[in-house]
């Protein structure tokens, strides 16, 4: 494993519930800014194996990104289901329920 998926498996599993984070947020933390798509398939490769909270990552507007409908369902409900609201246009509020580790 790189030292970069290690660091975001890291990262995601310290989201706490009711709170989100970005793709590009975490790629920024973990060290390579520019790596947005990578922590997608790190997520989507590795999210079972090591129980992260796949739920809790978004992307940079505020959307649930996943196209399908089922597991964009599943997304939703289980944002939810934490207390994360949608707003107009499907959008989360950021300001309110982005994470930013200290």
């Amino acid at each position: 494993m790189t030292p970069f998926t290690e660091k975001v498996i890291n990262i995601i599993k310290q989201i706490p519930e009711g709170k989100v984070m970005t793709y590009g947020q975490i790629a920024r933390i973990a060290g390579s800014p520019r790596a947005a798509r990578q922590v997608v398939r790190i997520l989507h490769s590795m999210s079972k194996k090591y129980h992260l909270p796949w739920h809790r990552v978004i992307n940079s507007r505020g959307k649930i990104a996943i196209k399908d409908q089922a597991a964009y369902q599943e997304q939703l409900l289980n944002l939810e289901a934490e207390g994360v609201e949608m707003g107009q246009q499907d959008c989360i509020d950021l300001e309110k329920y982005q994470w930013e580790p200290k």
